[in-house]
């Protein structure tokens, strides 16, 4: 073999080996994992009164063989696809969320946002979602669709990674995006009102910090008849706004493989999941015969895939820190739109709050094995049956539970 074909094949079989799994159908590989860097979009902190998105972005594979590094970004996807996330969560995707819209709450403009989402529809055989079809639609915080916020890369892999996990989901459902000003709250949350005001099924809300108090800034996430997803974050245990929020359903993350069982797939409490009590807001009525453990909030409440180990296949085209084109990405920021997705797939929002999975959770995927750190009581970083703070009551096992 020459030496370029050499180097050629060993940064294909890494980024294949990485993924895991790229399409429905392909074999992962079934050995120790590949070694891999990461990179979190946002940073790692937020001011108080701010916000940090959650996407993590798979920046290097390695090499089992000869331990060589190389980038992760590549020609064709290498993470999970849309198939693949339907087939771990049994969803109707094919047939379900038509007329529903689903809307993604980010700081900053995108610039490439809607022809990125047409080339992830496009590889994956989803039906086109633009402007001029009616599907997809940008604004800003104030509704406006000329007058948007300064661009930015870090949260515009974000965005591309919230339309496309929606896409993923719910391909029949409509995509708002709307972008707010500054990662403040206080835009952020005029944001999601926005999307509230325009018609959103389900709003999802990729981004974190502090733990804080509904008082500050509850308002804007409490939307009765609207399904309001948050992730729980990226940073292992420790409550996290507005994910701690008595108004939101809090997202939790897993590790998603392929398996041998009946269903396909296995999962465990990813160990980045954010989870915890809160320290302000009121309990949800649905947790209370969970045993939490908690006096107030817990969080999270559900979950989905968000390791970026075996993460989600992502095309983002406005680069950052180098990275563009097909990515993998993790982080609660990919299971917080795949849950919004699922709640517009069930078609329920309208007419019931985020206690729902509380009093449906027969509906769901338990997860029992894995942690996210160490805490005083056993249930706040370990999964185990029932409900746990990392993985909630666990993820999604098609839409009964949403």
């Amino acid at each position: 073999m020459r030496p370029i074909q050499k180097i050629t094949s060993l940064v294909a079989t890494a980024i294949l080996v990485a993924g895991g799994l790229a399409f429905a159908g392909a074999a992962p590989a079934q050995a120790k994992p590949l070694g891999f860097k990461q990179m979190n979009s946002c940073g790692t902190s937020s001011a108080r009164g701010f916000a940090r998105c959650m996407a993590v972005v798979r920046t290097t594979v390695t090499s089992l063989t000869s331990g060589a590094s190389v980038s992760a970004a590549a020609a064709t996807p290498s993470g999970l696809s849309p198939a693949n996330l339907q087939s771990a969560y049994k969803l109707p995707s094919s047939s379900a969320g038509s007329g529903k819209t689903i809307a993604i709450v980010d700081a900053y403009d995108d610039p490439n946002a809607e022809a990125d989402l047409g080339v992830y529809r496009s590889y994956f055989g989803l039906s086109a979602c633009t402007t001029a079809n009616g599907c997809f639609k940008k604004v800003s915080q104030t509704g406006s669709t000329t007058s948007l916020p300064a661009k930015n890369g870090g949260w515009a892999q974000e965005i591309s990674l919230d339309i496309d996990m929606v896409s993923a989901i719910c391909p029949n459902c409509k995509i708002l995006l709307v972008e707010a000003k500054s990662a403040s709250f206080a835009n952020l949350g005029a944001a999601v009102n926005e999307a509230a005001a325009l018609g959103a099924t389900a709003i999802s809300n990729s981004y974190g910090g502090s733990d804080a108090s509904d008082s500050s800034y509850g308002s804007y996430y409490n939307h009765p008849g609207i399904a309001v997803t948050a992730s729980s974050g990226d940073d292992g245990y420790g409550a996290s706004y507005p994910a701690s929020s008595h108004y939101v359903t809090a997202v939790g993350g897993t590790t998603l493989k392929t398996s041998s069982t009946t269903r396909g797939w296995s999962e465990t409490a990813w160990s980045g999941a954010g989870s915890g009590c809160s320290a302000y807001n009121t309990a949800l009525s649905g947790a209370a015969s969970f045993s939490t453990g908690c006096s107030r909030r817990a969080e999270a409440d559900v979950s989905a895939v968000a390791d970026p180990a075996t993460g989600v296949s992502v095309y983002d085209s406005y680069a950052y820190q180098g990275y563009s084109g097909w990515l993998t990405f993790g982080g609660t920021s990919a299971s917080a739109p795949i849950i919004a997705a699922v709640y517009g797939l069930a078609g329920n929002a309208a007419s019931i709050d985020n206690n729902y999975p509380y009093t449906h959770s027969s509906g769901l995927f338990d997860v029992t094995s894995g942690s996210n750190g160490s805490c005083s009581t056993s249930q706040w970083c370990n999964a185990r049956a029932g409900w746990d703070g990392p993985t909630g009551l666990g993820t999604p096992n098609g839409v009964s539970a949403f």
